[in-house]
């Protein structure tokens, strides 16, 4: 039961990275149970677990949702949300290894090329490079603990990044900031790869209130 349990959750997760849930749209056992041939046992314990991450909200007699956060929450949220990815950044800048250095290299190359090549374009793409890039400064931070705390941050917000690159510019102001961000960590400049990443990954309060309109 256990084993199917955690492939739930895995999957659930997979289907927040994306985008084929987002935030307020229900948890429907039935679709679930027919997907994956499981009871719906494991499923409900599925769905504790990932309610107890912040993850998922259930209401009296209405089922669960995916959560969506209002919006004191979702500054609250970003607020926690991007002194841990700067605190990441930093730590990355800290302790870069050389293999470290290549993947970075490699991700924010592949950000600049899609910018380059398709502008607006095909922001969904873009926005799953993204993820990798903020994936790979979180792993050379060198602390899983700290990683799985913006995954599981990051996840009540995804769906609002990934919106925020359907903006005129945005992509091609994110892979700047991304050049940028891996600069600072290859001169090994701690402070300001924190700050920087700190300002990367935050909304003002106008662009968070069209984003949650924009997803309500």
């Amino acid at each position: 039961m256990a084993g199917q349990t955690d492939t739930l959750i895995a999957a659930i997760l997979q289907w927040i990275d994306i985008g084929r849930l987002n935030p307020g749209d229900p948890i429907d056992e039935s679709l679930i149970a027919a997907e994956f041939g499981t009871s719906r046992t494991p499923i409900r314990e599925a769905i504790l677990k990932l309610e107890a991450m912040g993850l998922i909200r259930r209401h009296p007699r209405k089922g669960a949702s995916l959560f969506r956060p209002s919006l004191e929450e979702f500054l609250a949220i970003l607020e926690v949300h991007s002194r841990l990815e700067g605190q990441a950044a930093g730590l990355a800048a800290r302790r870069l290894s050389k293999a470290g250095a290549a993947a970075l290299e490699d991700i924010v190359a592949r950000c600049e090329a899609h910018a380059s090549q398709k502008g607006d374009a095909d922001p969904d793409g873009y926005y799953q490079l993204n993820l990798k890039f903020h994936e790979t400064v979180a792993i050379a931070a060198g602390n899983p603990f700290l990683t799985e705390m913006i995954k599981t941050n990051a996840r009540k917000l995804l769906a609002y990044y990934r919106a925020r690159y359907r903006y005129a510019g945005a992509i091609a102001l994110s892979a700047a900031e991304h050049r940028h961000l891996a600069n600072l960590m290859f001169d090994r400049d701690s402070t300001g790869a924190e700050a920087l990443m700190q300002r990367h990954v935050s909304f003002d309060q106008i662009t968070a209130m069209d984003l949650l309109a924009a997803l309500s």
